[in-house]
């Protein structure tokens, strides 16, 4: 401090403003629903958050004014979903934050079969994330076609690899070929990025595993146990 003056930082308005908008326990259910990459209903929203359809509109409102979500109408419906890959990282960044053993613990055996499904496999917005994302990330690793020394990056190997196993990576935009991205029931990273959203578009495609439920949680099918196996090594028990 010189002369009873302060310098502020031009970021720390924007950031507590940030900060408010997912300090809402009906908002950050709201961004985690959405990190299955999909497009929701208002309605959807409203009942999964167990909130009056008017309460979830206004909470809707702030979070599109924000920034964090980006908002489609199609008839009389109104959808919205995550903005871009920037924002899911932001969630689920935070989300990891939070460790397991301070999270609510299931209170039924529904609860706690869906929290099993989803730390077996998932998807994190538009990539693989559980068991099922690290063991594909351990196993590019282990055969040199990922390293992990300074963040991830595909090595030269690994991109012919996506390229043999027909898995197209899109490199015309900003962003990151390769990013790591903590996963929060695994608490170790998984592959995001440009190769993470081809890859699990192509597994989905593929029917390697399919979406099961409500929530995020994918199941690996016999062609994806068969497919894992051949061009990644992958043992799959752990992931039935």
């Amino acid at each position: 401090m010189l002369g009873g003056m302060t310098s502020r930082d031009p970021r720390a308005p924007g950031l507590a403003r940030l900060a408010a908008l997912v300090a809402d326990e009906t908002r950050s259910t709201c961004l985690l629903a959405l990190l299955d990459g999909r497009a929701w209903t208002a309605g959807e929203l409203a009942r999964h958050a167990g909130v009056a359809a008017s309460t979830l509109s206004e909470h809707l409102g702030r979070l599109v004014a924000g920034g964090l979500l980006a908002e489609e109408r199609q008839g009389r419906h109104r959808y919205v979903r995550l903005a871009d890959a920037r924002v899911a990282q932001l969630v689920e960044d935070l989300a990891a934050q939070v460790a397991p053993d301070s999270a609510e613990r299931p209170r039924t055996l529904r609860q706690s079969g869906a929290g099993s499904a989803m730390a077996r496999g998932r998807t994190c917005y538009d990539h693989l994330a559980g068991r099922l994302g690290t063991a594909v990330t351990d196993a590019l690793a282990s055969r040199g076609l990922l390293v992990q020394d300074t963040g991830f990056a595909l090595t030269d190997a690994g991109l012919r690899w996506f390229d043999a196993a027909g898995i197209a990576l899109d490199r015309r935009g900003r962003r990151p070929l390769a990013r790591a991205c903590l996963d929060w029931t695994e608490r170790r990273p998984h592959l995001a990025g440009v190769a993470g959203a081809a890859l699990c578009r192509h597994a989905l495609g593929a029917r390697w595993c399919v979406r099961i439920g409500s929530e995020r949680a994918v199941k690996v099918t016999g062609t994806g146990e068969q497919a894992l196996t051949d061009l990644l090594g992958i043992d799959t028990a752990a992931l039935r």
